[in-house]
């Protein structure tokens, strides 16, 4: 019988003593045989470093931490990343939580498909308090999407990485803050690297009072913008601040379009409504 493939997680963590046991728990209910979650905390003063302490960190439970100072979630990325040793590597942020059954599901596709390098999946969303607020589903890798629209599509809660992107020497971009996993994403796809997307609820992405994504959306947007015209290859050949506007200007909408044209012939809405009111009202 073939061994399964292993999986490391790496969690970033600063000051989430709220949510963090859920991120824990979630790794652990998985059962998955050969399996490990690094926890690379930069110096939480919340109570973090307590639970962490208390939690069941033994042999089975997989799960190995550090608290020490860094300059935030990049670095603490790249430490997980270089310390993980699993076949497959993900990255989970500490207010996130897999679904059950999220690691069998990954490593089956890993393993019928030697080719793939990045696997991604749909989501939930869900507020502070783990209530849903609602199904993303997401659409087949597309450069051109990942490119040019306006937000990040491919989330990095339900994202899975091959071991050899790392050994490749690809890191996270430690100069970024909000949009680390955009750039990281393009320059793996202008070197080759191959995505695909499993239609499969894998996660559960949090949105709550702290998280960047709530505390600072135009600095985001300001990154965003940045990163696209420095590592989009036809932004990036363009002389002028000028023509790079231009050029997204026409581009956005089309990826748009491109996008939630997929969405919509997939019927990805009317499966999102459906399940959002089986969800509230159990019917």
């Amino acid at each position: 019988m073939t061994k399964p493939l292993s999986i490391s997680i790496v969690t970033p963590s600063l000051n989430q003593a709220s949510f963090i046991y859920e991120a824990l728990e979630s790794v652990v209910i998985q059962n998955y045989p050969n399996c490990e979650h690094l926890v690379i905390d930069g110096m939480s003063t919340d109570g973090t470093v307590e639970l962490l302490r208390n939690f069941r960190i033994d042999a089975s439970s997989g799960i190995t931490w550090v608290s020490e100072p860094d300059s935030g979630q990049s670095e603490a990325l790249n430490k997980g990343f270089r310390k993980a040793t699993g076949d497959i590597i993900g990255w989970l942020n500490a207010d996130d939580r897999y679904r059950t059954g999220c690691f069998e599901r990954v490593a089956k596709m890993f393993e019928e498909d030697p080719g793939l390098d990045i696997l991604y999946g749909d989501y939930r969303v869900v507020d502070e308090f783990g209530g849903l607020v609602r199904i993303k589903p997401e659409i087949t890798f597309s450069a051109f999407v990942l490119f040019y629209h306006r937000v990040l599509y491919i989330p990095t809660t339900t994202t899975f990485f091959r071991r050899r992107v790392f050994d490749e020497g690809n890191w996270i971009n430690e100069n970024l803050q909000y949009v680390m996993d955009l750039e990281l994403f393009i320059r793996l796809a202008v070197k080759g690297y191959r995505f695909k997307h499993i239609p499969e609820l894998l996660a559960d992405f949090r949105l709550q009072p702290a998280s960047k994504t709530c505390r600072n959306p135009e600095k985001q947007q300001w990154e965003h913008r940045r990163v696209i015209f420095a590592t989009v290859p036809l932004l990036r050949r363009l002389k002028s601040e000028r023509l790079k506007r231009a050029a997204l200007f026409f581009c956005r909408p089309i990826a748009g379009l491109r996008r939630y044209g997929e969405k919509a012939i997939r019927g990805s809405y009317w499966a999102q409504l459906q399940a959002n009111s089986f969800d509230r009202f159990g019917s």
